[in-house]
């Protein structure tokens, strides 16, 4: 590709399948449709968007994107990181550049020693430690639902929001994309059915059970919203217009993000501390401080590994029975 090329598209189509003569248009499209669904939607939003930039980038400077020598992709990198970006954010433009070198037959040129050594220069200068948002934990998740009028349709479906996010340990990509169809009461709560997960890419299904509760029961609150809204199939969590309208639409992942963004502030917290993330974090803590069983935890947040269940669990008790204790 020449420094003023169009931008690659997303999801790419390899050349050797567009260019193919004996495919039809209905083959390259059906074809087009699942090559691309190898990829999470999000994923491949932000791939074109890091494709962008990087082409921007190259153009700007006469210089060739695709294929591109590895002193280019380096020097790239080197810029991205004086202009600040995340660690992580310039490995996923990594990712991209590597990924459409690939697709297009080229080597990749990630793979050289300059541009890998330059990437670890920048973990090693700026820190590659990954910036967690704050828990929510179940105290701070009551003070949060107070925060809210139940009186109203908006305030009714953020309760269901932050308590089944919290009480099911549920990602907010999970909650966004929850139907109706997918709830399973039972006796002893909810049976969850998320279809798809970061951890079950393949769409297997999942079930998470969310048991009831008390004053803050988020079996209820479901129930109180979706009755109240007169939702009987589809998105669970979905849009308002003007006037406490609800709309049809799901409410989106930012969207979730930003209501609990609102009720940290609403309770004088800082809303940069806080996010989507802050749900599941805030159960996997508050579980581990009540001394949680490990297995029982990760039944619940469906994590793969005990490893990554146990960075909360030493959070929680990080001062319990400490070694300098009564030292000083």
């Amino acid at each position: 590709m020449a420094a003023n090329a169009p931008p690659l598209p997303w999801p790419v189509d390899a050349p050797s399948v567009t260019a193919d003569a004996l495919l039809g248009d209905a083959d390259r499209a059906c074809l087009t449709r699942y090559f691309a669904a190898r990829h999470a939607a999000a994923t491949r939003r932000a791939y074109r968007s890091d494709w962008t930039l990087y082409a921007a980038w190259c153009d700007a400077r006469g210089l060739c994107a695709l294929p591109a020598t590895p002193q280019t992709v380096a020097a790239y990198l080197a810029a991205e990181a004086d202009q600040g970006r995340k660690v992580s954010t310039i490995r996923r433009r990594v990712a991209a550049i590597r990924l459409a070198h690939r697709l297009c037959d080229y080597a990749p040129p990630t793979n050289a020693e300059l541009v890998r050594g330059t990437l670890h220069g920048i973990a090693r200068t700026h820190g590659a430690a990954p910036q967690q948002k704050a828990p929510a934990l179940a105290e701070l998740l009551r003070a949060m639902v107070d925060t809210l009028d139940a009186t109203t349709h908006q305030g009714r479906r953020d309760r269901a929001l932050l308590t089944l996010g919290f009480a099911g340990a549920l990602r907010r990509a999970e909650l966004a994309a929850l139907r109706v169809e997918d709830l399973e009461e039972v006796p002893r709560g909810l049976r969850v059915h998320v279809r798809q997960s970061k951890t079950d890419a393949e769409g297997l299904g999942q079930i998470v059970p969310v048991i009831r509760g008390e004053a803050y029961c988020p079996v209820r609150a479901v129930h109180d919203w979706l009755a109240g809204a007169a939702i009987i199939r589809g998105p669970v969590f979905r849009r308002m217009y003007r006037g406490d309208v609800v709309s049809g639409a799901s409410l989106s992942a930012h969207s979730i993000a930003a209501v609990v963004k609102r009720c940290a502030r609403a309770v004088g917290l800082d809303p940069d501390d806080y996010a989507g993330h802050s749900l599941r974090a805030g159960f996997m803590t508050s579980a581990a401080l009540a001394t949680a069983s490990l297995f029982k935890m990760m039944e619940v947040s469906r994590h793969k590994d005990p490893k990554t269940v146990m960075i909360y669990v030493r959070r929680s008790a990080e001062f319990e029975d400490h070694a300098g204790e009564g030292l000083l």
